[in-house]
């Protein structure tokens, strides 16, 4: 395995770390954090005009079509901000379920606006009983006619606050299997709510009464259990990358303090402890790189990459808190001043710690990748 960039990884990057430094630094970030509109109303066209929205789909539905490696080099560089918005959500996640689920038509109709910027996309799947297992999705959608009606609420939807479209993961009364129903946010019946705390744009979805045609349903009823899986599955390790890229930046930020803060006349550095710490952060980073792009290489190279996967997302996830947890003891009181920066990787480390999957879910299904138990 090579994993060193190659010459549009390598501009993808640049252009990404220019992005970064120059349009979302901390100042910029901290005020997103507190205003959620400033993401779309100021970044979001400019990730639109790069070509970001496109780059995960092909160039036959207005993308640019570039590999899955490709896609996780820029999102590692955005992990760093940490930069917030809908990129993932959208122009990923439902991207790619769309690609594997929907039909040529519907495709051809929806994945051109998401490519361009001018389509967001939101995946409400999660509930109240929290999961992202098919058995924790209970909503229930009601035959009318030739169409459906879906009342219920899902929780947690990244990304809630910026949708134009909704992906609403729910069965149908008295059918088997689950189905995925194409809604406008702004249709009647549909009421968001932002939650308060967690990563920008995450909300509460209402859904009263919201009818929804027989075309909306993507890829037919029933239908939606196996291309939600392969979709989630090339998805996990773009989302991990961005945790590498906030594993990153909190041990530089932890390094650079430990060398420059002093105590008894001593850079902190020098202490066995803090050394430990920066150890602890490091190998966080490390262990999280390693792993996620392992399992890139085996998707772009059409390998069985489901254990790679799995693997990938229960160490991001859990290395992404411990590197937060480990540069917050390295930075004492200084790392929950708001200001200083550190406390958005920490909530933002927090918030993405379940999302497709909390590390328990993940380690549970290697062992079905392995044969270990049935799946």
């Amino acid at each position: 395995m090579d994993f060193s960039l190659n010459e549009t990884q390598q501009l993808i990057q640049d252009s990404a770390k220019d992005y970064v430094s120059s349009a979302c630094s901390r100042d910029v970030l901290l005020k997103i954090d507190r205003n959620s509109g400033e993401i779309m109303a100021r970044q979001w066209k400019q990730m639109s005009e790069m070509g970001w929205t496109g780059m995960a789909i092909p160039e036959a539905y207005g993308g640019s079509g570039n590999s899955l490696t490709d896609v996780a080099v820029l999102f590692e560089e955005l992990g760093v901000g940490p930069v917030p918005g809908p990129l993932f959500t959208s122009a990923v996640l439902c991207a790619r379920i769309i690609l594997e689920a929907g039909s040529e038509a519907q495709k051809k109709a929806l994945l051109p606006g998401v490519a361009e910027g001018k389509r967001v996309f939101a995946l409400a799947m999660t509930e109240a009983r929290y999961g992202w297992a098919p058995e924790n999705v209970h909503m229930k959608a009601k035959k009318e006619g030739a169409d459906y009606v879906l009342s219920g609420t899902k929780l947690f939807v990244e990304d809630a606050e910026h949708a134009t479209d909704l992906l609403v993961v729910a069965g149908i009364d008295g059918e088997k299997g689950l189905s995925l129903f194409h809604v406008d946010a702004k249709a009647q019946g549909v009421a968001i709510r932002p939650l308060k705390g967690f990563m920008v744009g995450m909300g509460e979805i209402v859904l009263d009464k919201v009818k929804v045609a027989a075309a909306s349903v993507i890829g037919g009823a029933g239908k939606a259990a196996a291309p939600l899986d392969r979709a989630m599955l090339a998805s996990v390790p773009v989302l991990c990358a961005y945790k590498v890229g906030g594993c990153k930046r909190v041990y530089e930020m932890s390094l650079a303090y430990a060398g420059e803060r002093k105590q008894f006349n001593t850079v902190i550095g020098r202490f066995p402890r803090v050394q430990d710490h920066l150890i602890y952060a490091v190998n966080a980073l490390d262990s999280a790189r390693w792993t996620t792009y392992e399992a890139l290489w085996k998707l772009d190279n059409g390998m069985d990459a489901a254990a790679s996967v799995h693997v990938a997302k229960s160490v991001a996830s859990e290395g992404y808190m411990k590197a937060t947890d480990m540069a917050h003891e390295v930075h004492a009181g200084m790392g929950v001043l708001r200001e200083y920066g550190l406390t958005l990787h920490t909530k933002m480390s927090r918030s993405l710690f379940h999302t497709l999957g909390a590390p328990s879910l993940h380690r549970k299904r290697l062992e079905s990748a392995l044969e270990l138990m049935p799946a």
